[in-house]
C-alpha cells in the first residue's frame, strides 16, 4: 500500500505525510471528531524524498512495532501515549490504529546515545551538537554519556527538518513543555536502550513526537522506536569509527549516497527508483528488527 489516499469505509481523509495518511470519522463534521485513524502505508523516504518503490508489507511492520514498544513502555514509564483501539477496518488491516487527536507540537523530540549522522556531521564542524558541547576525538558510533537531546523544527512534506537548540525549542513551545518533553524523550531513551541491548540492538538514537491531548496533558503521538525512526544497529557487530550494520533505512540513505544509485543529491533533482535488492534486502532488516526486538516473526 503506496496510494496517497487508500479509500478506508467510514473514514475521510484529511492528511497525507510522507508514510502515514489520516482520517477522520466520516460521522462527524470535519476537524470535530476526538479521534483519527493512522494508517501506515508502504512508502519511504530519505533525505527528504518520497521514494519508488515503497517496501513491501513495511507499513504493517511499523504500526505493529510501534504498538508493541507503546504497550512495553507503557509499563515502565509515566508516558502517556495516543493509542485508543486496534479494531480498524479490515481495508488497513495491522497498518493501522485508532488514536486521540492531538494538538501535535511543532518539535521533532531526538535522544541520541551514540554519535552519528546528522549530529555527526554537525560535531565535525563544530564540536557541538545543537548547541551541546561534546569532548574531542569522538568518531562515527561514540557512545555518548549520557545521551543527549537534541531537537528538531519539523518541516513540510519536501522541506527539510531544522536542527535546534534547546533554547530555540524553549522560545517556540514555553518553558513547561520542553523540560517536560526532554525529561521524557530521555527517560524513553533510556528504557528503550536497554530493552533493545537485551535483544542485540543497539539503539544509537530515536526520533519521537509529542502533542496535547483535551486534558492538556503532553502525550507520545505518531510512531516509537521503529526502524524508520530509530538507528537499530546490530551490537555483536558494532564499532567506533565505522558504519555500523544496521536494521533501519540506513541502508536505503547508504545506497542513494552511493556510486551505484547514479544520484547527485546536491543537483536537489529527484532520486531514482530504488534497485530491486535494496527493496528486498530493506524489508529483510525491517523484519530483522522486528523478529530481535519482539522474539516473535512477523507474518
Amino acid at each position: 500500500m503506496t496510494d496517497t489516499a487508500v479509500h478506508v469505509p467510514g473514514w475521510r481523509h484529511i492528511y497525507s505525510g510522507k508514510v502515514r495518511n489520516l482520517y477522520e470519522p466520516e460521522s462527524t463534521a470535519p476537524g470535530e471528531s476526538d479521534t483519527l485513524l493512522v494508517v501506515a502505508t508502504d512508502r519511504i523516504s530519505a533525505f527528504d524524498h518520497i521514494l519508488s518503490p515503497g517496501i513491501p508489507e513495511k507499513g504493517k511492520i511499523l504500526t505493529q512495532l510501534s504498538l508493541w514498544w507503546f504497550d512495553r513502555l507503557s509499563d515502565e514509564l509515566d508516558v502517556a501515549n495516543h493509542v485508543v483501539s486496534t479494531n480498524v477496518p479490515p481495508a488497513v488491516a495491522q497498518r493501522a490504529m485508532i488514536v486521540k487527536r492531538l494538538d501535535m507540537f511543532p518539535i521533532e523530540a531526538i535522544a541520541r546515545g551514540y554519535l552519528t549522522g546528522s549530529g555527526l556531521a554537525e560535531y565535525r564542524q563544530s564540536g557541538q551538537v545543537t548547541g551541546i558541547d561534546l569532548p574531542g576525538g569522538l568518531v562515527d558510533g561514540s557512545k555518548l554519556e549520557p545521551a543527549i537531546f537534541t531537537p528538531s523544527a519539523k518541516a513540510e512534506v519536501g522541506e527539510h527538518d531544522e536542527n535546534i537548540s534547546y533554547a530555540e525549542m524553549v522560545h517556540r513551545i514555553g518553558q513547561l513543555a520542553a523540560d517536560d518533553i526532554r525529561e521524557k524523550t530521555l527517560q524513553l531513551y533510556a528504557t528503550a536502550e536497554r530493552i533493545a541491548r537485551d535483544a542485540g540492538i543497539i539503539l544509537a538514537d530515536t526520533k519521537v513526537e509529542y502533542g496535547v491531548d483535551e486534558h492538556g496533558t503532553i502525550t507520545l503521538g505518531d510512531e516509537v522506536l521503529t526502524p524508520d525512526s530509530s538507528r537499530f544497529w546490530d551490537a555483536a557487530t558494532y564499532q567506533p569509527g565505522r558504519g555500523q550494520d544496521s536494521f533501519d533505512k540506513q541502508f536505503v540513505r547508504d545506497w542513494l549516497a552511493s556510486d551505484a544509485s547514479g544520484w547527485e543529491r546536491a543537483a536537489d533533482t529527484p532520486p531514482p527508483e530504488l534497485a530491486d535488492d535494496v527493496v528486498e534486502k530493506t524489508a529483510a532488516r525491517y523484519r530483522e528488527a522486528y523478529r530481535r526486538l519482539t522474539g516473535r516473526a512477523f507474518n
